[in-house]
């Protein structure tokens, strides 16, 4: 889970197929990464939860779990742990986290909408709702790979070859230039 929070904005929301797991009793394990929703990249920072059926089911995954870790690396770095345990151990420094999380959440769906909006004020051709229909900050635009290298080329917008655009880099103060970028590599088909 790396990005709990930003596909819809509540943490419990983002969470439900994992939960809907535990209700049907399955055994899970959870993997969780802090490098977005706390904007810490560089530390890669994240959690491993694993639901057990018992005490002794749960020595045995932990030996299991020590023993891959050991042979990875011997001393995890700890400045992101301690940043991460620190926010989420505070009441108040979580819920001002939880806040800043749909406020990008937020941001991101708006910009998604805004960004559809403007390709069909364009008259596009093509149907746009997939990026509405999308969620978190990572969004399947569509384009080919031919379009995406001219979008490099010609309007220096980068993205992967395959279409796939950070909504995190889309700014109410670069949409439209966006939109305009897109439209030109796609209103031919």
């Amino acid at each position: 889970m790396a990005y709990q929070g930003f596909a819809s904005g509540d943490l419990d929301r983002d969470a439900r197929s994992i939960q809907i797991f535990v209700e049907d009793g399955n055994v899970i394990g959870c993997a969780q990464s802090f490098a977005k929703n706390m904007g810490l990249y560089g530390h890669r920072v994240g959690c491993l939860n694993v639901l057990c059926n018992d005490a002794k089911q749960a020595v045995a995954i932990k030996s299991q779990l020590q023993q891959i870790a050991r042979a990875m690396y011997s001393s995890p770095p700890i400045h992101g742990i301690l940043l991460v345990s620190g926010i989420l151990s505070d009441p108040n420094m979580k819920a001002l986290w939880v806040k800043e999380v749909k406020a990008m959440a937020n941001r991101i769906q708006s910009l998604r909408t805004t960004l559809r909006k403007s390709l069909e004020q364009l008259s596009s051709p093509l149907n746009w709702e997939h990026i509405t229909n999308q969620v978190g900050m990572f969004c399947f635009s569509g384009l080919t790979p031919e379009q995406v290298d001219r979008l490099l080329r010609e309007f220096h917008i980068y993205m992967t070859r395959d279409g796939r655009m950070s909504m995190a880099g889309v700014t109410t103060g670069n949409v439209s230039y966006l939109a305009n970028a897109i439209h030109e590599v796609t209103k031919f088909g």
